[in-house]
């Protein structure tokens, strides 16, 4: 039998294929403990030898159309994150970022020279290289939970700068034109005014616009709207960034950051995540598939021999400039090596300098193989980082109090501290969450909670958590002696906070309200009255009745214990029932 497929079913058959090959890969390689992101790429890969690397005429254009899950992606981190916790990045993203684009841009720009290179071609293939993948960091980031740490946000501010950085190195490549093209300072300064404006244009939107928007869109009660509006703020953005030269993501990221204060923001980034998942997915399968095989088979000593060094001698960059930026060992480890593949920034850039004339298509190709392999080993290179840190307890989590927030802070997050925390953010409060528990730090992060690093014993890092501000104080501490103590320094550095302690016992109870805090309550006494409610229930007992045993109960240990803060643990115990009592003759 023949099949003879038009050009719309040959599609339509890729698309099977390409969707077939991922349900097998991604959860292989998810399972196996290496990530959905490394399956896709392996995908895309395997599709494209099975079509002899032609699956596609022209595949970086399907690499430019998938971009389309890099700028959903951003946008919903710029949902999460306020413009208050933009404006206390800034010493990272203009400083640390900075600083990398540059170290590593003239690292392996020199490294280029040494190799016979021109100046220019070594600039233009070292700052190329210095940029990293935002897609495969942030994935990765948040696939391990650790997109709200110490490192991941060092990380996201890096790229932020790369982000915007974008711009001038295209400029770059045309002032190194052999053909002496250049831009004058006039049109240099419209073309800043122009991005500065839009910039402008987009915050103006978000403030004045956007909420009243999704609130009249809402009154409709129609989900299919809110969903395509939801998408048509992200494609506004991204092109009106484009038209001014900058990339997609950094105009969806700016819409996002202009939503995050929205009553609206949870529901558009519920409609928005099905689409973002499709896309970043598509996204990673097309680098696969633009690995142009043909010139790894030709060159493939060169490029699986240099993607790895430029990964290695990046990665050592990175570390040494976030050590000088005073950043922890291992913050600066995970950093490095989360940071260390090359980016899809390097082949618009590498692209337009064959365009300019500063290189050739040649090696424009390798460059872009090499960092095609890059991103395809990337998560296999993370996997070395735990072999750099340090075992010192003391290290692990380098942690700071910029984001610190709301009026109510949380000291101990184990399960009664998770548990006291779901009242409070379902009503809208925020809430600043203190553990020095560096493993449930992380566990908690990998469900999204962000938690910061620090013992509330301590009275520097109550200060620095900004005790001064709150109104009210959470200590769930299991320790008795632990929650004495924190109760001590919160009273002696802020004497107006309301402190709700939990208690270990009866006793402890006794010695927290002595200390005159607003309530306590012991760890156990609830959950023990709420199993009795449901013993008398059970054996036949009316619910409201058994509520009123219960509620008879609460009272009468309340006032036992008042009596035993002013007396001795004899005090009241005539409230506690010893024996069955037995109902009043009527």
């Amino acid at each position: 039998m023949e099949f003879n497929f038009n050009h719309m079913e040959l599609m339509f058959l890729q698309a099977l294929l390409l969707i077939v090959v991922s349900c097998v890969f991604v959860p292989v390689f998810k399972r196996s403990g290496l990530g959905a992101i490394l399956g896709f790429l392996v995908s895309g890969i395997t599709v494209n030898l099975l079509f002899s690397g032609k699956f596609a005429e022209h595949p970086e254009e399907l690499l430019h159309f998938s971009e389309f899950g890099v700028v959903l992606f951003l946008f919903v981190i710029g949902l999460e994150l306020k413009p208050s916790e933009l404006w206390n990045m800034r010493k990272d993203i203009f400083g640390l970022g900075l600083f990398q684009v540059l170290g590593c841009g003239l690292v392996i720009g020199g490294v280029c020279l040494v190799l016979g290179y021109s100046i220019p071609v070594s600039l233009v293939i070292g700052l190329g290289m210095a940029l990293s993948s935002t897609a495969m960091v942030m994935s990765q980031l948040e696939e391990s939970g650790e997109k709200n740490t110490a490192h991941g946000k060092k990380s996201f501010s890096i790229l932020l700068f790369q982000d915007l950085a974008i711009v001038p190195l295209l400029l770059m490549v045309t002032l190194l034109s052999p053909s002496g093209e250049s831009i004058d300072t006039q049109q240099s300064l419209i073309n800043l005014g122009l991005a500065l404006s839009a910039i402008g244009v987009l915050i103006l939107v978000g403030k004045y616009l956007l909420d009243p928007l999704f609130k009249l869109l809402a009154k409709t009660r129609t989900q299919e709207i809110m969903t395509a509006s939801a998408l048509g703020v992200v494609i506004f953005a991204a092109m009106l960034m484009d038209a001014v030269g900058m990339s997609y993501a950094m105009g969806s990221f700016i819409a996002g950051v202009m939503l995050a204060e929205s009553s609206y923001r949870h529901e558009v980034e519920a409609n928005i995540e099905p689409f973002r998942g499709l896309f970043l997915g598509l996204f990673f399968i097309a680098v696969g598939l633009s690995i142009d095989l043909q010139i790894v088979v030709q060159n493939w000593s060169i490029i699986l021999l240099a993607a790895p060094a430029v990964m290695l001698v990046k990665a050592i960059t990175i570390y040494t400039i976030a050590r000088l930026f005073g950043n922890a060992h291992n913050n600066s480890v995970r950093t490095s090596f989360g940071l260390a593949q090359l980016g899809e920034y390097g082949f618009v850039l590498f692209g337009a300098a064959v365009v300019a004339g500063v290189f050739n298509s040649e090696l424009s190709s390798i460059l872009i193989a090499i960092v095609s392999v890059s991103m395809a080993i990337s998560p296999l290179f993370e996997k070395l980082a735990p072999l750099a840190l340090s075992k010192a307890p003391e290290d692990i989590i380098d942690e700071d109090f910029n984001d610190t927030k709301g009026e109510v802070l949380i000291i101990g997050f184990g399960r009664f501290g998770q548990v006291v925390s779901q009242p409070l953010f379902s009503k809208g409060y925020d809430i600043t969450i203190l553990d020095n528990d560096a493993d449930r730090v992380r566990d908690a992060a990998t469900f999204g909670f962000r938690i910061h690093f620090g013992d509330g014993r301590r009275r520097d890092i109550l200060k620095a958590a900004g005790i001064s501000r709150f109104n009210a104080v959470i200590i769930c501490t299991d320790a008795p002696s632990t929650t004495n103590h924190i109760i001590e320094k919160i009273q002696a550095s802020n004497p107006n906070a309301k402190i709700f302690a939990r208690s270990y016992d009866r006793i402890h109870s006794v010695e927290l309200y002595s200390k005159d805090i607003s309530f306590s309550v012991r760890e156990t006494f609830d959950s023990a009255l709420e199993l009795s409610k449901q013993v008398l229930i059970g054996v036949g007992v009316d619910e409201n009745e058994a509520l009123d045993h219960i509620n008879d109960i609460r009272r009468r240990d309340k006032e036992r214990l008042m009596e035993q803060v002013k007396g001795d643990r004899y005090s009241g115990k005539d409230r506690v029932h010893i024996k069955a009592v037995k109902p009043e003759p009527l």
